[in-house]
């Protein structure tokens, strides 16, 4: 299976298109791309009986589609794209944990956002794509994740093998790859990506000007407790993350937000990140969130900082 940069709609910038193309030439160019490829080639053509979208887990197929045989390699080319850290999926009865159980996280938000029937939206730093596979379950009429990791656009490929629907697209791209002032998205996505920038409110103003007049972002961001002027900006590592940046408060998020352009702000969840959800599986063998936790005290860091803790907050352009 050849990787392509796919037919992109005729309402993308040209500019666009080149720098999508680039990005997946360097992707060819990628020290593992020959072992990737060989992964992807491995993968049987077949059709699934059926494609479950609004599970925990993304369903592609049954375990009685393929074979014996064919299921092995399905399995073996799926463990040679490992880590994989977004998810859960389950490709024809092989059920791939990932490390994060991202179906946890779209609970908290799901029944919270605008609707996304019929929406164009974006996902910034969307990893294998596990999220983009819920929003057009939720109906979205048309679904874009970037992110510059190469293996994460190898899954991606991996996945869309099978579940072959031109309505989710993957673009190996930063968000500093997008044209400026494209308004384009009715619902931008950005999670878990505000505290890896080094200028938080330059992120934000650059997902207002990614949205349509009146379009909805949804943000989900690490966060301490405390007032409006309230952050913490890590001196080294955080949780052995080494770009992490800042941390605010909710308070501060929320006068972020507003210094933004941003209007209608609400705060959705509030959660501790735990290790039921994020955690070491088969699927991704390296360090998780347990080792990132100070084992005498698993309300703080390695690092002696508090313990991860994520909000959504979802706020509208204004129209």
């Amino acid at each position: 299976m050849q990787i392509t940069a796919g037919a992109e709609p005729n309402e993308v910038p040209e500019a666009l298109c080149r720098g999508i193309e680039q990005a997946w030439t360097a992707i060819r160019r990628h020290g593992d791309y020959g072992r990737w490829q060989a992964c992807l080639a491995a993968l049987p053509d077949r059709v699934p009986s059926s494609i479950e979208l609004n599970a925990d887990a993304v369903t592609i197929g049954r375990v009685d589609d393929i074979d014996i045989r064919e299921r092995q390699h399905v399995e073996h080319a799926l463990r040679g794209l490992h880590p994989w850290r977004k998810g859960p999926f389950d490709v024809f009865g092989i059920h791939i944990d990932s490390e994060w159980r991202s179906h946890l996280k779209w609970q908290r938000l799901k029944d919270a956002i605008v609707p996304l029937a019929g929406k164009s939206v974006l996902d910034i730093g969307c990893g294998s794509g596990y999220h983009l596979w819920r929003m057009l379950g939720a109906g979205a009429a048309c679904v874009t994740g970037i992110d510059p990791m190469p293996l994460y656009a190898m899954q991606f490929t991996a996945i869309r093998h099978f579940i072959r629907d031109e309505r989710v697209r993957f673009w190996p791209l930063g968000i500093d790859d997008l044209p400026p002032d494209m308004h384009r998205f009715d619902t931008v996505f950005s999670m878990g990506v505000l505290y890896h920038r080094r200028s938080p409110i330059d992120h934000l103003l650059q997902l207002q000007r990614l949205l349509h007049p009146g379009g909805e972002l949804v943000l989900e961001t690490l966060v301490v407790a405390g007032d409006a002027q309230s952050c913490l900006l890590p001196a080294g590592r955080y949780a052995k993350m080494r770009n992490v940046w800042f941390i605010p408060s909710v308070a501060m998020l929320e006068t972020w937000l507003h210094r933004a352009g941003f209007r209608c702000i609400r705060l959705v969840d509030v959660s501790p990140t735990t290790v039921e959800e994020q955690r070491r599986t088969d699927w991704m063998r390296f360090e998780s969130l347990a080792d990132f936790l100070d084992p005498a005290d698993p309300g703080r860091t390695v690092e002696g900082y508090p313990a991860p803790v994520r909000a959504i907050l979802l706020a509208q352009n204004p129209d």
